[in-house]
């Protein structure tokens, strides 16, 4: 092996050892959990923990506000980051300035963003008080049917500046030339857009689609220092029962749920590469 070789194995080495002790071996350690009654009997009960779950109406609630707010965020979210990013691609000036407005809200920790929108849209602040210069009764948002559309508005205002980000760098990286082929040929703006642009971002759009995804999860931590362990059930998600089994030492149906959790998430990404392979494919051929 070369010298020059050795270093950059060696620090992957104690990366892997790292995230498998820290990681990889205390989940997969932690199925005996999932297969057991408790941890103080540890009788085998097989698959029963996993097909409880799908019988428990907590459970199910925060699958079924989970489901709702990806399947409406993470596509809204791309879009208008896309939208934003060419929008801003286009300036000629003040494109700096206009990128670090979006990207704000990355470097505000949680804690402020929480107080932040808690704030702005409790009984008495100023998104009621305005409301009521039309007449309307005063809403207690976050304890309200309303609370998922609260979660997903701060869901996009804090992660569409992460992607905007990412569909600028790829659509830099997209040659001139093929736009300026195409005005020659007389092309309107939707046969660029479709045939040029949205071809060629394809493997950014992937990577932003398994990011947005993934970032979802994390809108959990503003919702619960808002609204604590027990949330309106329009904004209890996989979260708040995963985090209520932890603190009441139920091993047996957090450990199940986590486990499902990750099959789910396993399943989308795997789909989600295969999808880009086979596009890469086509292209190629």
């Amino acid at each position: 092996m070369k010298k020059n070789n050795r270093i950059p194995i060696i620090m992957l080495s104690i990366s892997l050892l790292g995230f498998s002790f820290f990681y990889l071996f205390p989940f997969i350690f932690s199925l005996v959990y999932g297969l057991t009654d408790n941890p103080i009997n540890m009788k085998f009960v097989g698959l029963k923990n996993f097909i409880d779950l799908f019988q428990n109406q907590y459970f199910m609630l925060g699958l079924k506000n989970t489901a709702i707010f990806m399947v409406v965020s993470v596509p809204l979210n791309m879009l208008l980051s896309l939208f934003i990013a060419l929008a801003i691609n286009k300036l000629t000036k003040y494109r700096n300035q206009f990128s670090i407005v979006f990207l704000i809200p990355l470097v505000i920790p949680s804690a402020t963003i929480a107080f932040f929108w808690e704030n702005l849209f409790s009984v008495n602040g100023f998104v009621n008080k305005y409301l009521s210069t039309f007449g309307m009764d005063k809403i207690d948002w976050f304890q309200s049917k309303y609370g998922m559309l609260v979660m997903i508005f701060i869901f996009l205002w804090k992660n569409i500046g992460y992607n905007m980000a990412l569909f600028i760098s790829g659509l830099n990286n997209i040659p001139e030339e093929y736009y300026e082929c195409a005005d020659i040929e007389g092309a309107n703006w939707f046969y660029k857009f479709t045939r040029i642009t949205l071809l060629y971002l394809m493997p950014t759009i992937f990577l932003v689609l398994i990011m947005t995804f993934v970032n979802s999860f994390k809108v959990f931590k503003e919702i619960y220092i808002i609204t604590g362990e027990y949330p309106h059930e329009s904004l209890y998600v996989l979260q708040h029962y995963m985090n209520n089994m932890f603190l009441s030492l139920n091993y047996s149906k957090l450990v199940s749920a986590v486990y499902i959790l990750t099959i789910v998430i396993v399943f989308f990404v795997a789909m989600v590469f295969k999808a880009e392979n086979k596009l890469a494919e086509d292209l190629r051929s």
